[in-house]
């Protein structure tokens, strides 16, 4: 027993992860808009209507868009509280720049033909992907570590590129709509 009240008590601590378990708990459509934006919102069910027509089953798509939604809205959580150091700071920077490069990559490739370089488009990918996991390492579980990666070997699989950013493929009407709001969120400063 702590000799003074509150001692080895940590409030702060205790509703941290009372947040991530809750989020554990309840993650769905519904609980990410809370947490999401209109515009990214539609940026992921854009992205959930290509992985459930690509993705084997609608239960693959559906896994990988709630590890998404929770992965992000975890970090979300972490960041918000402070609790990343100054070094996870900068790793917060370095992968901030990064993914913005990522998405602008992605719009150019799609909006521009014969622009697609899929070695370069997954090497990006992978050093986001890198950074993710640089940043959560200390903080979040073996299992959302391996769910983080599963989210990025969805994405970055070679042959789903190849489809979506065919000419005109299958997917364009989808690929339109994801572009235009990363455009926007872009020039928000959001993404």
């Amino acid at each position: 027993m702590a000799s003074e009240p509150g001692a080895g008590f940590d409030s702060k601590g205790l509703g941290l992860r009372a947040q991530k378990k809750l989020l554990g708990k309840m993650s769905s459509k519904k609980i990410a808009k809370v947490f999401i934006d209109d515009t990214t919102a539609r940026v992921l069910d854009n992205a959930f209507r290509i992985l459930k027509d690509y993705l084997p089953t609608k239960k693959d798509a559906d896994k990988v868009l709630k590890y998404l939604i929770k992965t992000v809205v975890k970090i979300g959580i972490l960041y918000r509280n402070d609790q990343f150091n100054a070094d996870e700071l900068k790793v917060v920077e370095s992968f901030k720049q990064k993914f913005h490069s990522l998405s602008m990559t992605v719009v150019s490739f799609y909006t521009v033909d014969f622009t697609y370089d899929k070695t370069f488009l997954r090497h990006s990918v992978e050093e986001c992907q890198q950074l993710l996991q640089q940043l959560i390492r200390r903080h979040l579980t073996d299992k959302s570590k391996s769910r983080l990666d599963i989210i990025f070997d969805t994405f970055n699989d070679p042959k789903l590129m190849d489809v979506v950013f065919t000419p005109g493929g299958k997917y364009k009407d989808y690929m339109d709509k994801i572009t235009t709001d990363m455009n926007a969120l872009m020039d928000e400063g959001n993404l």
